[in-house]
């Protein structure tokens, strides 16, 4: 009994030790780096939208940039490789077809408008010259495909001549990591939330929501759902103080609330602003 009691002792203390381990070592970020330009600042989500104006629409990045703030946007390629902005994967949602977006080429994409609006799917190219040169998050989309490097490069080569400051971000840290390996300069960060908690328990869904991932992405920031916290979370935030990035704070209090622990605030609403249409905080 008591070599039962040693043996389950000795178990218990390795498994420990291998959590701490994990949460130690792969929650690392990326080494220490200048991301200051990004700091302090509001993103549209999906452009300014609401009221008639659909998100990822050509309309919603012109009242973005109109009203002075930057804009995170969602990069995903047709069956045709051709890249646009989109957020889901399927297009029953905006468009009102039960598709993939990845099985439809541009030229069919072309004929579906968003939300019953006039608006159709932008490609990258358009959205990039209504932008002009509006501080940018691009999110490259995995419904293409975890470790889809063509849409990476293919990104690459439309953000490289944007007349803006940009950074990229993904869920999926193989995509996030072919940024690192290829394109170190560029600022990159992994988006991520509490899995568990919104999809149920799995190993993927714990690895991620504790950002043992970061292993592989070495992200420079983490952009973390603003409702959510997890241990790995807390215990990045506390040793390796990386880039905090919210989404998605939705109305004035979400905001407030967001402001206070995160570095920069990826918002649906738009906030009360200046004459010049420049958020005011801090004095700023």
């Amino acid at each position: 009994m008591r070599a039962i009691l040693i043996i389950a002792i000795v178990i218990a203390v390795i498994l420990l030790a291998f959590f701490v381990f994990a949460f130690i070592i792969m929650t690392k970020p990326g080494r220490k780096r200048d991301t200051s330009y990004f700091r302090h600042k509001m993103y549209a989500h999906r452009g300014l939208h609401g009221d008639g104006v659909p998100e990822n629409s050509l309309t919603a990045f012109r009242l973005a940039r109109e009203n002075g703030y930057g804009v995170e946007l969602d990069v995903q390629m047709s069956k045709d490789g051709i890249l646009v902005v989109f957020h889901d994967g399927n297009l029953r949602r905006m468009c009102g077809v039960d598709k993939k977006l990845k099985e439809c080429t541009y030229e069919e994409l072309s004929t579906y408008r968003l939300s019953g609006t006039d608006e159709k799917i932008p490609l990258l190219d358009e959205a990039l010259e209504t932008l002009k040169d509006v501080d940018l998050i691009c999110e490259i989309k995995a419904d293409n495909g975890t470790r889809n490097y063509e849409l990476c490069e293919k990104t690459y080569d439309k953000l490289k001549t944007y007349g803006g400051k940009f950074c990229i971000e993904s869920f999926s840290p193989f995509l996030v990591a072919w940024f690192r390996k290829n394109h170190p300069e560029i600022i990159r960060g992994q988006l991520s939330e509490n899995f568990v908690k919104t999809y149920g328990f799995t190993p993927i869904h714990l690895f991620m929501s504790e950002l043992w991932l970061n292993i592989i992405s070495k992200p420079d920031f983490v952009a973390f759902n603003h409702k959510h916290k997890s241990i790995g979370w807390r215990i990045t935030r506390l040793l390796y103080r990386p880039m905090w990035i919210a989404w998605t704070a939705r109305g004035d209090k979400e905001i407030e609330s967001a402001e206070k622990h995160y570095d920069a605030v990826i918002f649906e609403k738009k906030p009360e602003a200046d004459a010049k249409g420049e958020r005011t905080r801090n004095g700023a």
